[in-house]
């Protein structure tokens, strides 16, 4: 990844097509995915014309201009030096970027094979690399000696159908889909630890990362370290909390600082109908494009922040939002870029935090 989790690049010679395939398969996803374009040009340009206030301010040494009015905004910059973090922060809310041109970065590419096959000199010099497929005008067999899959340049259903596979298929290879029980609470409310109650043959510690364990990579605990002696004679790995005193939120930045890579399936130790259904809908139906996939609660009509799939790109997202105090999952959810979904059955969301949640699904005894 260069400057977003879910990228590709179109490469060709100049006039092969590469703009005008992009704005196609952008007409194409635009009704379900979101999509950034990042255009890299081999030769200078500005952003705007000699005379206007951003040029002159830039003139007069602003290294970096922003030009803005009400419904858009330009940054442009002079400064040297990578800047990927900035370019990541422009793209990160959405699902997907098209990069047009940086054939010798190592992207993922697409490509666009010119009239006289230029360009797959190229490709045959290993000049180029990271070659997804190859998009041409003419009859795709010819170019089965490339050992490369090969899609027509009109057929913009069948490219973009390859393109969201490859991607996700990349996201499946990269990123393993791990499991976090959150024990950490302080169980005020109950006056007990709840991660230690008995609502079924097991304690809903062993109960919840036995549910998760049918789903997921690996399982974790997420616990304060005062809990972890206690926690650590049931032999599942622990993940104590390195960020205090904020929290799910520090358990779960926790978990992704040990493991950045991975996506993140949190269930709080505290919901007691959680069942195989509604986290084989979770992890079935979770959007890798996306921060995070989660449910929305139809009793409460709030998204449920202890039951939900938290995908690697969320982690910037997450301790940007620490960092301005903003440590709230629930505002997260809401405030950011998911997939929401619908629960098959809703008192698999139901929680106990009181004598009322013991009585009301039955059996309740400390283990």
């Amino acid at each position: 990844m260069l400057f977003h989790p879910f990228e590709i690049a179109f490469c060709g010679y100049s006039g092969s097509g590469k703009t005008t395939l992009i704005a196609a398969l952008i007409r194409h996803f635009s009704a379900r995915l979101s999509i950034g374009y990042y255009k890299h040009g081999c030769h200078r340009f500005d952003i705007d014309r000699e005379g206007k206030d951003s040029w002159t301010v830039k003139e007069a040494g602003a290294l970096t201009v922003m030009i803005s009015d009400p419904d858009k905004k330009a940054l442009v910059t002079q400064q040297t030096g990578p800047f990927f973090h900035l370019e990541q922060q422009a793209f990160s809310g959405l699902d997907m970027l098209f990069v047009e041109g940086l054939k010798e970065l190592p992207l993922p590419k697409l490509i666009l094979v010119d009239r006289e096959r230029k360009i797959l000199d190229l490709v045959g010099r290993s000049s180029i690399t990271n070659v997804a497929a190859l998009i041409v005008s003419d009859d795709q067999a010819s170019y089965s000696g490339f050992g490369i899959p090969v899609l027509h340049r009109d057929h913009i259903i069948d490219i973009a159908a390859f393109i969201e596979s490859f991607l996700l298929e990349y996201s499946a290879r990269s990123s393993a889909l791990n499991g976090l029980v959150l024990a950490g609470g302080r169980s005020v409310r109950m006056g007990s630890d709840k991660a230690l109650l008995a609502y079924h043959s097991q304690n809903q510690l062993l109960h919840t990362a036995a549910l998760l364990q049918q789903q997921c990579h690996e399982v974790f605990v997420s616990c304060r370290e005062e809990q972890a002696e206690t926690y650590r004679h049931f032999g599942i790995p622990l993940i104590t909390d390195s960020y205090l005193g904020i929290g799910p939120l520090g358990g779960l930045l926790s978990a992704q600082r040990a493991n950045p890579d991975a996506a993140w399936v949190v269930a709080a130790c505290d919901l007691p109908c959680l069942d195989t259904d509604i986290l084989h809908q979770l992890c079935e139906e979770r959007n890798p494009m996306r921060f995070a996939t989660a449910y929305r609660n139809p009793d409460s009509g709030m998204l449920e922040p202890l039951l939900a799939c938290y995908e690697p790109k969320s982690r910037h997202h997450l301790i940007e939002r620490h960092l301005e105090g903003k440590n709230s999952l629930s505002l997260f959810l809401e405030e950011s870029h998911i997939t929401m979904l619908m629960p098959h059955n809703s008192n698999a969301l139901q929680n106990i935090n009181d004598s009322f949640g013991q009585q009301g699904v039955g059996r309740s005894q400390p283990h």
